[in-house]
């Protein structure tokens, strides 16, 4: 386990290679996607599709009816023969050109500047007849950061696509056919997504799923809980201040999964401890297909002092409101991604309860996972307005920045999510003395 002295949490990727995955594979529940990183420039598609299964259809006081409008950030670029097009959830190419018979011109603008390094794309090609095309991909001010997908069967599975690297352009041929094709910057997942994942977790359950509040542009926040009456203390999970950061996502899937299973461990886990879980806290970035921002054009994860946003407004207010019932906050985390897999935690010295707690925690998980190297990455900045320290400013406990790098295997993210998520029940339920090291 490496464990770095850093004052702060740093999540500027300007210098971001594009590693390669081999193959992507994507399921239901949690998407997953198998990832060997190569190092050419030049990628090989050899990898098989794995459908993913049909989702759960909706209870309709869950439907989020917000999405169901046209993304504001929607392009096209049509002629009779071939059409691209970002008008639905999550969709964003900024500006597209057509600049040959069968050439596109894509440029990704940021929703404001400055602005973490995170240029998502995600728009579908269709055409009368199989037609063999060019997309040309540049970065207005920027470097591209992801990868360019793949799917072929409406979202359900996703390959990497075969691109080339010219300077800052990013350029694919690709075969359109009538079969629409989605292109995007990582696997899709939206605003339903999330409920439809929700609802499968609470339906045969005693965990429930309700609306918190709603975002800027009206959209619901939705929160998933377990709640035991003679449980005081809180376990709080979130996910998706930045939308494009989709492996922090399929790493949460899991981990929550694992907490709320049916597993003796888990049984036992749930009568000590509540688990408050808010997977998408910024419904509008991921509609809009955002770098960064809420519809605000502010940086979620840098509001935790001000609480000038609703989405962090309403958690803080739900926060407080349980420690004025007598309840009390023990434990969170908060699911991000970025280059690489880290994990950023408060200093052992900083003052909070159990000081090395989250140092046994993901010691254990080093040791339990040999070919995983566990980063810890201690940081300590109360004017930065990041979700870590205002845990363990407000509430006086550890809180940790779960980072999954882009291009990590997608199985092995899921694996280090169940691993890690038993290991901390193990820990918060042991007799050892976390204030020792």
């Amino acid at each position: 386990m490496q464990v770095y002295k850093e004052p702060i949490m740093k999540n500027s990727l300007n210098s971001l290679t594009l590693l390669l995955p081999l193959f992507f594979l994507f399921s239901c529940s949690a998407p997953q996607t198998a990832v060997e990183e190569t190092p050419p420039t030049v990628s090989k598609n050899t990898g098989t599709d794995i459908s993913a299964t049909a989702a759960l259809s909706l209870k309709e006081e869950f439907q989020p009816t917000a999405d169901k409008d046209t993304n504001a950030n929607s392009q096209s670029c049509n002629n009779e023969q071939v059409k691209l097009t970002s008008d639905f959830a999550a969709g964003r190419m900024d500006e597209c050109k057509r600049t040959g018979e069968y050439e596109y011109s894509i440029t990704l603008v940021p929703e404001n500047t400055p602005i973490n390094s995170s240029p998502w794309y995600a728009f579908k090609i269709q055409a009368k007849q199989v037609t063999d095309i060019t997309i040309t991909m540049q970065v207005q001010g920027d470097k591209h950061r992801y990868p360019p997908k793949i799917s072929r069967d409406g979202n359900k599975s996703w390959q990497l696509q075969d691109y080339q690297l010219k300077g800052e352009r990013l350029i694919m041929k690709v075969k359109a056919s009538p079969q629409s094709v989605t292109i995007a910057a990582q696997e899709i997942i939206n605003n339903q997504y999330y409920v439809d994942w929700a609802e499968e977790l609470t339906v045969q359950s005693a965990f429930t799923q309700s609306i918190l509040g709603l975002s800027t542009q009206g959209r619901p926040i939705y929160k998933i809980e377990s709640r035991d009456e003679n449980s005081n203390e809180w376990v709080v999970i979130l996910g998706r201040q930045h939308p494009p950061e989709v492996t922090g996502a399929l790493a949460l899937f899991p981990f929550v999964e694992t907490l709320l299973s049916e597993s003796e461990l888990s049984k036992y886990f749930l009568r000590k401890y509540n688990v408050l879980v808010i997977p998408n806290i910024n419904p509008d970035g991921v509609h809009a297909g955002n770098w960064r921002s809420n519809a605000n054009g502010m940086d979620l994860n840098r509001d935790w002092n001000d609480f000038s946003q609703i989405e962090t407004q309403l958690i803080n207010d739900y926060l407080k409101g349980l420690v004025a019932q007598g309840q009390k906050i023990k434990f969170a985390v908060d699911f991000h991604s970025t280059k690489n897999d880290i994990f950023y935690t408060m200093p052992v010295d900083y003052g909070v309860e159990s000081s090395y707690f989250v140092r046994h925690w993901l010691g254990e998980l080093d040791r339990q996972m040999p070919n995983f190297n566990v980063v810890l990455r201690p940081g300590n900045n109360p004017n930065l307005g990041v979700s870590k320290q205002y845990f363990s400013d407000q509430f006086g406990v550890h809180a940790i920045t779960y980072e999954m790098g882009d291009n990590t295997d997608r199985t092995k993210i899921k694996r280090i999510a169940f691993k890690s998520a038993n290991i901390l029940m193990i820990n918060m339920l042991s007799e050892t003395d976390h204030d020792k090291e």
